[in-house]
């Protein structure tokens, strides 16, 4: 018997679905629409968001998309929670460390 590694695919695409039947979790990270437009508000690292076109699509694309991804995900995750707590929600779902063989 093989063991696979977890693999952790990050972020939200058109085509994500073609992921899902190789895998056995989707993991939805959120935080209130609120939550989200302030971090943008106050991160120097992208510039995305930052006009009122883009907070626009923000919102839209949040309303729009985001009831998807919580309808298909087996468990949310909410990021409002300590980045130490967040990590070890993820170390739980991924599961023990693949043991090589």
């Amino acid at each position: 018997m093989s063991v696979r590694a977890p693999l952790v695919v990050a972020g939200t695409v058109r085509n994500q679905g073609t992921f899902y039947p190789g895998s056995t979790r989707s993991s939805l990270l959120s935080a209130p629409l609120e939550v989200m437009l302030e971090r943008i508000d106050d991160r120097d690292t992208n510039p995305f968001g930052k006009t009122a076109e883009e907070r626009d699509r923000i919102v839209v694309d949040t309303t729009q998309v985001e009831p998807l991804l919580r309808s298909s995900a087996t468990v949310e995750i909410d990021t409002r929670t300590p980045l130490t707590d967040m990590v070890a929600q993820l170390a739980t779902l991924a599961g023990p460390p693949a043991i090589p063989h």
